[in-house]
């Protein structure tokens, strides 16, 4: 039974933290199993790391397409929807061919695309103004905790059990979700225009606040570089350290463990911050700034670099490449105003085109120069140019 004291927005939070997390562990689920789906399949390990970036590139499109059914069926019964799409993947990529992973990112990216803007459209109606980076911020544990839920899970269950049972496995407590969303679906989306067109306005009208809205254009320039180095971070740390520092994989290993960790309890931490001490956007600035200094360091890593010092790197790279998140989707939402859901649906079509491009760049870059030294010295320059970006927007508020 829910208390009377129990703030109204700490259910909805739960639920949409829940729908984040499984959403992304199955985004993860298939890479963390990639050893035994390529034996099985007959293909290269590496090509199941495609998957990943397949779901992010169809989230693109899901994401600017979102808005218009978020506003007409309300975000409860869309983030049922974005469940639905995980049950689809995983009951599609469970079959067992290559073109059936393939068909299963595309189903996963048709919903995931939604599930920041769901949040976004749930949550801030529901939550006081002095608490709204704190409560987007955590929401936003749920992309590393699904992450880390998939790479701990599934690996053992797939030795259990084999990799597509272990993914039919994950079908439960999506099922589960969607029935308790349904208990509470009226009541959450009672905000709900059923009359309303789908794309009103056009149905590109989440890419029409990033035309119009210089200081949102410029909020989501910064979240492209940063989500780009988060996953910079992570697609290289363990190879990067191997090659440079001598360390085993193990150890590599542990230190990535530091960045992710980092990057988790770090999300709550900034979001109190930025409602009861500093503006958000100024937080942001000092993100890219210290961001580019750990990026910069990184490239540095030698065989003379103590443990110690590339754990601190690790983990003020977690804490800023991946700590910044809440803060970016509180800042979207507040300078959204009416239109939060379509800024947050922009912003997040942008972090992942970073996603999907940055990492990309950065291999190609470490390949054609022989080394992270130097490639790494653009990325951490590139912060410091979304951090300038953001400093323009505060000058423009006069804040």
């Amino acid at each position: 039974m829910v208390s009377a004291r129990t703030p109204g927005w700490l259910w909805p939070l739960l639920a949409t933290l829940a729908m984040q997390t499984l959403a992304t562990m199955a985004a993860y689920s298939l890479p963390a199993a990639a050893p035994a789906v390529a034996r099985d399949l007959g293909v290269e390990g590496s090509l199941i790391g495609f998957f990943v970036s397949l779901v992010y590139g169809v989230s693109i499109l899901s994401a600017v397409l979102s808005p218009g059914f978020i506003h007409r069926y309300g975000g409860v019964r869309v983030g049922q929807l974005v469940l639905v799409a995980v049950l689809a993947m995983l009951a599609t990529a469970a079959t067992g061919s290559l073109a059936a992973i393939v068909l299963g990112a595309v189903l996963l990216g048709f919903g995931y695309g939604a599930t920041a803007p769901v949040s976004t459209h749930v949550l801030v109606p529901l939550t006081p103004a002095s608490k709204l980076n704190l409560v987007l911020s955590i929401r936003q544990i749920g992309v590393p905790l699904g992450g880390v839920l998939g790479s701990l899970m599934v690996p053992p269950l797939v030795l259990l059990i084999g990799w597509q049972p272990a993914l039919l496995l994950q079908l439960l407590p999506v099922l589960a979700l969607i029935g308790l969303l349904e208990l509470v679906r009226r009541r959450w989306d009672a905000r709900g225009d059923p009359a309303r067109r789908l794309f009103q306005g056009g149905w590109m009208q989440a890419l029409r606040v990033l035309v119009e809205d210089r200081g949102i254009r410029r909020l989501s320039v910064a979240a492209f570089i940063f989500s780009g180095i988060q996953l910079s971070f992570i697609a290289f740390m363990t190879v990067h350290l191997t090659q440079a520092t001598r360390f085993d994989l193990v150890t590599a290993g542990q230190v990535l463990a530091v960045y992710q960790v980092f990057g988790v309890i770090s999300r709550p931490i900034w979001g109190w911050i930025a409602d009861n001490l500093l503006p958000a956007l100024k937080l942001l600035v000092i993100h890219g700034l210290v961001m580019g200094l750990a990026v910069v360091a990184a490239g540095q890593f030698g065989p003379d670099w103590p443990l110690w010092a590339i754990l601190l790197v690790a983990a003020v790279g977690g804490a800023t490449a991946s700590g910044y998140t809440g803060l970016a989707y509180g800042e979207l939402a507040r300078q959204g105003g009416e239109r939060r859901t379509e800024a947050t649906a922009a912003g997040s079509a942008v972090m992942f085109a970073g996603v999907m491009v940055l990492p990309s760049s950065l291999g190609v870059a470490v390949s054609l120069l022989g080394g992270f030294e130097i490639a790494y010295a653009v990325l951490g320059g590139l912060a410091w140019v979304g951090a300038a970006v953001l400093l323009l927007s505060i000058r423009a508020d006069g804040t």
